[in-house]
């Protein structure tokens, strides 16, 4: 009897370490240097970090939480994986993403990552991409501020004899304008073109793409000509919602003054933004740079509108504000953090830097819409271009650590 009594006694003692082997939860410390407030900042940490704080942590049985103890949305992505996980421990995965919202003036937040028994349930998605073969091969997405479209082979195409089909020749980006925070892809699809194109409540499609580079196109420019490439050739979708959805578009080769040139662009969509980051990397004959230029089409206007547009050109930005007659006014922009100048054609003003072959060129494309009630104002779109600039140049900050008592 005295043995087991001891031995019970003993189990406490031995157990207890071993109880704390695998931690249950771990700290998250983001800093950031900048005054003005940064709503809606993704914050990343990879998997592989997560996992060696946590061994064994996996995806749907995890929580995030801030400082306060609220649950927070995350998504687990599969950009990067490490490893396959044959034997389910949780190892081959991309990255961790969660949101916190930064006030003026704050320069720290602080949030864990804990295991939790149950299951996580799904968060509301707010970014989605998806090709569109019902109406040619579009390729759409969106986030819970705005949506884009851009065009596909299928369009290109020549209408076969006796076929009635649009044909429309452009690597150039759209843009839906939306007035509610849900998605709205598939629904205005399913209503069908001509509808998508009056403001039913939800908002609508009224800005002008044709030849032009819309808002985002890109293009190789030789100092007074523009030769950009066609419709997106293929795509990949890497991520998927609900903070952020990562995809690829493709470009075949096209000739550039000569020069064999070939296009990918990886766009970064995120939850709260109105700006999109587009990363594009060419392929091309030597290894000289390239002058590359991004552009906004000069008449974004939709038809009828009598559009009044103020443009300005400020060191990485590129802006356009847009007033219409009924549709309510617009405006769309181009940060380029390398940016070298500005420049026009026919078509497109441009704001133009050098670019690689094989490295990937990064700049922010966006648009907002007064009607939806956040942007109102041309001064007010300027400080949100302003703002995407001082984000790019100044990151945040990661660093984990155990848990308090962990």
């Amino acid at each position: 009897m005295n043995r087991l009594v001891l031995a019970a006694l003993l189990i406490p003692a031995v157990a207890a370490p071993l109880a704390h082997a695998h931690a249950d939860s771990i700290r998250v410390t983001v800093e950031q240097d900048l005054a003005i407030a940064r709503p809606s900042e993704t914050i990343s940490i990879p998997w592989k970090d997560v996992n060696a704080a946590l061994p064994g942590a996996m995806v749907q049985k995890i929580a995030v939480k801030d400082a306060r103890g609220r649950v927070l949305p995350h998504q687990v992505t599969n950009i990067a994986p490490q490893a396959k996980d044959p034997k389910n421990e949780g190892v081959a995965y991309g990255e961790l993403l969660f949101q916190h919202s930064f006030a003026a003036g704050e320069k720290s937040a602080g949030f864990t990552i804990e295991r939790i028994d149950g299951v996580a349930p799904p968060f509301p998605i707010k970014t989605f991409a998806r090709q569109v073969p019902e109406r040619l091969d579009d390729f759409a997405w969106e986030n819970d501020k705005i949506a884009h479209r851009t065009y596909g082979p299928a369009l290109a195409a020549p209408a076969p004899p006796g076929v009635v089909k649009e044909v429309l020749v452009t690597s150039g980006l759209d843009i839906w304008f939306k007035r509610v925070d849900y998605p709205i892809v598939d629904r205005w699809y399913n209503k069908g073109h001509d509808h998508y194109h009056k403001d039913q409540g939800e908002g609508m499609d009224m800005y002008n793409v044709g030849k032009s580079r819309g808002a985002g196109g890109t293009g190789v420019w030789s100092g007074a000509t523009l030769y950009p490439g066609v419709n997106y050739a293929n795509f990949k979708i890497l991520a998927n919602g609900p903070i952020r959805t990562v995809f690829e578009l493709h470009y075949a080769p096209w000739d550039a003054s000569g020069r064999q040139v070939s296009e990918v662009k990886r766009f970064t969509v995120d939850a709260g933004h109105w700006f999109d980051r587009i990363d594009s990397t060419f392929t091309a004959s030597g290894d000289r740079p390239l002058m590359v230029a991004v552009g906004l089409n000069k008449t974004p206007g939709d038809k009828g509108q009598s559009p009044k547009i103020a443009t300005t050109r400020d060191g990485k930005v590129l802006l356009q504000w847009v007033e219409q007659t009924t549709n309510d006014a617009f405006g769309t922009a181009i940060v380029l953090p390398t940016a070298e100048g500005f420049a026009q054609d026919a078509l497109n003003e441009l704001i133009v830097a050098n670019a690689m072959p094989g490295q990937p060129l990064r700049y922010y494309a966006g648009a907002a819409w007064r009607r939806a009630g956040e942007i109102t104002s041309r001064e007010q779109w300027q400080d949100q271009a302003a703002a995407v600039a001082a984000r790019d140049a100044s990151p945040v900050r990661v660093t984990i650590a155990p848990a308090k008592g962990d």
